[in-house]
């Protein structure tokens, strides 16, 4: 080979624009994928940082000021209420149910498992822990919808239901009822009072900016009128602080924002009515699912 030519055929190719974008961008790919392995050996639990609480907890139960949270499907929700029941103890212990959407599916589930013991449906008596002033054959009944979505078709005898005297005028049935507990024979209201949160955050019928929030004058039950829901019967702050157990039901993630506010936000009873549960929250389980519990 000539000598001249050499130089010409043993210089290196000039690599085009595209071959050298390609190569920097797999140098500056290297280099982050280094950085971020390096930040997690430092940290190997920082991504745990932003996840929701409960995500982090084995058992899924969490401490707040309003009480414990236990985050649960529906099936072992449904199940851990009905234990809690079944193991009541008393000759005749006392249940308060409540109103609303995931209640009547209990009632269902209960019918279809039989999770409840013939023992409890002998010996447990059967209340609601608000009423609507209707007859007990309104769909709005919450007695009457307990009634026929669950102890009818488990042959509960009629001793055991003690539902409001709804016949009577608001006022009136509610004094009829207070004087119902008012004796030695109960030195307390229900041993389980099972209560729902609204999305509003009202429990009960003790809705925001209820009067009976500042001052239920020492009731333990009393009426009152909900604007644009016509007249409610409820339990009140007092009443809630004399059961022996509260039970508070919550599903959907419409209802986390109440959620957190009851459990974890500034206090403001007259805007969370929920809030009242504070005062007793040794006594309180929230059973939620994990859409009402994913900003906790």
């Amino acid at each position: 080979m000539h000598p001249r030519l050499l130089p010409v055929l043993t210089k290196k190719p000039v690599p085009s624009k595209r071959v050298c974008a390609a190569k920097l961008a797999s140098l500056v790919s290297k280099r982050a994928d280094t950085e971020v392995r390096t930040k997690r050996a430092e940290r190997p639990f920082s991504f745990l940082l932003s996840a929701p609480r409960f995500l982090l907890c084995p058992m899924s139960v969490l401490s707040t000021a309003a009480g414990t949270v236990h985050i649960l499907d529906r099936q072992a929700a449904f199940t851990e209420l009905a234990k809690r029941i079944n193991a009541l103890p008393g000759g005749r212990p006392t249940v308060a149910l409540s109103g609303g959407s995931t209640p009547k599916a209990f009632y269902a589930w209960a019918v279809t498992t039989g999770a409840l013991s013939s023992d409890t449906l002998a010996r447990v008596e059967w209340h609601v822990s608000d009423e609507r002033c209707v007859p007990l054959t309104s769909e709005e009944s919450n007695f009457g919808n307990a009634a026929r979505g669950m102890l009818d078709a488990l042959g509960v005898a009629d001793s055991l239901r003690k539902p409001w005297p709804v016949g009577q005028a608001p006022q009136e049935a509610a004094d009829t009822y207070e004087k119902s507990w008012r004796t030695p024979a109960r030195p307390k209201l229900y041993d389980l009072c099972i209560l729902g949160l609204g999305d509003d955050s009202h429990i009960a019928s003790l809705w925001p900016q209820c009067p009976l929030i500042a001052n239920d004058q020492g009731r333990f039950f009393m009426a009152t009128e909900w604007p644009g829901r016509g007249w409610r019967l409820t339990i009140t702050a007092t009443g809630l602080a004399q059961c022996g157990e509260v039970i508070v039901l919550v599903a959907g993630a419409n209802k986390a924002p109440a959620l957190k506010a009851v459990c974890s936000g500034p206090l403001d009873v007259a805007c969370h009515p929920g809030q009242v549960l504070r005062k007793m929250a040794s006594r309180v389980t929230w059973i939620a699912d994990a859409d009402s519990a994913r900003l906790l």
